[in-house]
């Protein structure tokens, strides 16, 4: 089963490694992996996609807790959450249907942020399996160049903040 899995880490030399040797030292593949400084500059958020049992998923955030630079660890797959990733696709487009591209653009939630020549780039912010439709719809309208994906954002809807109570 896929899981996207929230970690507040403190921000210093070596914390990521820690949290990426974990799932390498197991035999887990990280599918997708994002991180940046939160509000507080000594504090990162990584948002980590993996596939594994419930019971498998479990041990790994018992493990991530113990790791000195953890402070908080949310396994969101189970909850109320939100996710989107950003997408943005380099295509060759014919002058003729790039009319047409824009309209798929905006219907799909995107916009055309580049128009050259010989290319044109289109972003996206969606769901993964959203940006993954989009990409193979994009591709009827000429040959896809390049594709740049952040990879998976999660964010619980519960009110508070990860690792903080709802009165925090």
């Amino acid at each position: 089963m896929r899981h996207i899995i929230g970690i507040l880490l403190q921000n210093e030399s070596g914390a990521l490694l820690r949290v990426a040797g974990l799932f390498s030292n197991r035999g887990y593949n990280i599918e997708s992996l994002s991180v940046a400084t939160t509000d507080d500059a000594t504090v990162s958020r990584i948002t980590l996609v993996t596939t594994g049992s419930e019971a498998a998923i479990q041990q790994i955030v018992a493990q991530l807790n113990k790791l000195i630079d953890v402070l908080a660890v949310d396994d969101m797959t189970s909850g109320d959450h939100l996710e989107r990733e950003l997408v943005l696709v380099k295509l060759r487009v014919a002058a003729g249907r790039r009319e047409a591209l824009a309209r798929q653009v905006a219907q799909a939630g995107g916009r055309v942020l580049n128009e050259a020549p010989d290319s044109t780039i289109v972003e996206l912010c969606a769901s993964e399996a959203e940006a993954t439709r989009f990409m193979r719809e994009a591709a009827q309208f000429g040959p896809l160049l390049e594709v740049v994906r952040s990879g998976t954002l999660g964010i619980s809807r519960r009110a508070g903040r990860l690792g903080l109570d709802e009165a925090g």
